[in-house]
């Protein structure tokens, strides 16, 4: 769920040859027991996810016929984007959670939503803020700062997890897969040449009725289907320590927290309304207002808001930032072999198997495009790959379309790049390691809310079609 596959795609485009000439069929069956045997692996036998993941990226290489060398190099080229990419994004995060929780900045919050919002209530909230932070954020950097936010509502409050953790996956999937300024829908009105200003508009229609139904109403469905604890580790992370004298106020815990949302934001707008890379603010805006620099500037900040404020030596500060690291260490390790994964999909052709075989679908536009962005989507793994990829299919049929038809065009590919998540995405490790839970627990949860979002989100976008 990264922008990692924009460079990939790019790259292949440009005339890079995939690593294997094997036919539709022979790559088809490759892919197809390539993630057999990672589920086989995780479930059956018991092996870790990040062992599994390499050994079902190697067997998909061998299937596939392509020379074990290449394959190693795809796998390994994808898991380093992907931590390269992601894993900084990561610990950066983990360290702002870790001194939110310790520093007692994530109790005043809880406490602070607790007393407004109780009972039925809640879920609505989370999907509220969830949606709000995520406008701006990729969504792994949405979820490691509201992890600590949600295990400690569902903890304190006595909630059930997936109660308060689906709504808020719900507001973050769909901010990422149909607003601008994220990566995949920026890519795909470029390449429809749609209007921005409408599309963003339509996909807020579109995103209000599909969060509402993916996240509140179907999480009482997902807690009843899987009912988990908070993972016994991430309570002990998110637990406000002993050591701190006072909590820091509440307007400066949530200025923390939103400061890294307001600096992608303003970057956004500048983009938007600028849109001049030899401008002076829109080159400040770009160096501030990219994640890295965002989230380090309210790490930086933290440790003197929430830190300092609850007081904290600065040796103490220290001795945080370190344990930080401890809890996240599995989950990087997961999630960047889940980009190998996908790096090597992408690599043997699969991809382009798919592009090649849906020229010959006969369906109407929208459909078409949802059709074949959940195929790629389903291959590869990534949102961002998958809505370029239909994006460029699809895009002769926009030219005749009306301003409004193009930016349902743009919707339709985006709701379709979010269909199924399951073990070639590393959206979906991320998820399983976070909240604790199995793979056919996190498949029940997970992926259900991702294809929950995808088919109420495309009927969203039929029905506008009809009336617009």
């Amino acid at each position: 769920m990264t922008g990692l596959g924009i460079a990939s795609l790019t790259t292949a485009a440009a005339g890079a040859a995939p690593i294997t000439s094997a036919g539709n069929t022979r790559l088809g069956i490759a892919v197809l027991a390539a993630i057999a045997l990672i589920v086989l692996l995780i479930t059956r036998l018991k092996l870790h996810a990040f062992l599994a993941l390499t050994v079902g990226s190697l067997a998909l290489g061998v299937l596939a016929g392509a020379p074990l060398a290449k394959t190693v190099a795809s796998f390994t080229a994808g898991l380093g984007a992907t931590v390269a990419g992601v894993g900084v994004l990561i610990a950066l995060g983990a360290i702002l959670g870790k001194l939110l929780a310790d520093s007692g900045g994530a109790d005043e919050i809880v406490d602070t939503i607790l007393a407004r919002a109780r009972g039925r209530a809640m879920p609505w909230a989370m999907v509220l803020i969830a949606s709000v932070i995520g406008l701006p954020l990729f969504f792994e950097v949405g979820i490691v700062l509201l992890i600590p936010v949600v295990l400690l509502v569902a903890e304190r409050g006595n909630y059930s997890l997936m109660r308060i953790g689906i709504p808020a996956l719900a507001g973050l999937s769909v901010m990422h897969g149909l607003i601008p300024p994220h990566p995949g829908p920026l890519v795909a009105i470029d390449a429809l040449h749609a209007n921005l200003g409408v599309t963003l508009a339509l996909g807020v229609v579109v995103a209000i009725p599909t969060v509402i139904i993916a996240g509140p109403l179907f999480s009482r469905y997902a807690a009843r289907w899987v009912d988990v604890p908070v993972p016994e580790d991430m309570i002990v992370r998110a637990r406000p320590s002993a050591g701190a004298e006072h909590r820091p106020r509440f307007g400066a815990t949530v200025f923390t927290v939103l400061l890294p949302v307001a600096l992608m934001l303003l970057k956004a707008l500048v983009d938007i309304v600028v849109d001049d890379p030899a401008n002076p603010v829109q080159r400040v805006a770009d160096v501030v207002g990219s994640p890295l620099i965002a989230l380090l500037t309210a790490v930086l900040v933290g440790m003197f808001t929430l830190g300092r404020a609850a007081g904290f030596t600065r040796a103490r500060i220290s001795v945080t930032v370190e344990r930080s690291f401890a809890p996240i260490a599995g989950i990087l390790l997961i999630v960047g072999a889940g980009g190998g994964f996908k790096q090597t999909l992408i690599d043997v052709g699969v991809g382009q198997m798919v592009l090649d075989l849906s020229q010959n679908w006969a369906v109407p536009a929208l459909l078409l495009a949802w059709l074949i962005a959940v195929a790629i989507r389903l291959a590869t793994g990534s949102a961002t790959v998958a809505t370029i990829s239909a994006a460029g299919l699809v895009a002769p049929l926009a030219a005749d379309m009306s301003t409004t038809g193009a930016a349902l065009l743009v919707l339709a590919i985006g709701t379709g790049s979010l269909f199924f998540s399951h073990v070639n995405d590393a959206g979906f490790w991320l998820v399983k390691e976070y909240f604790g839970m199995t793979v056919g627990q996190t498949v029940k949860t997970w992926s259900v809310m991702e294809t929950v979002i995808s088919v109420v989100g495309l009927g969203c976008v039929l029905l506008l079609s009809l009336v617009l």
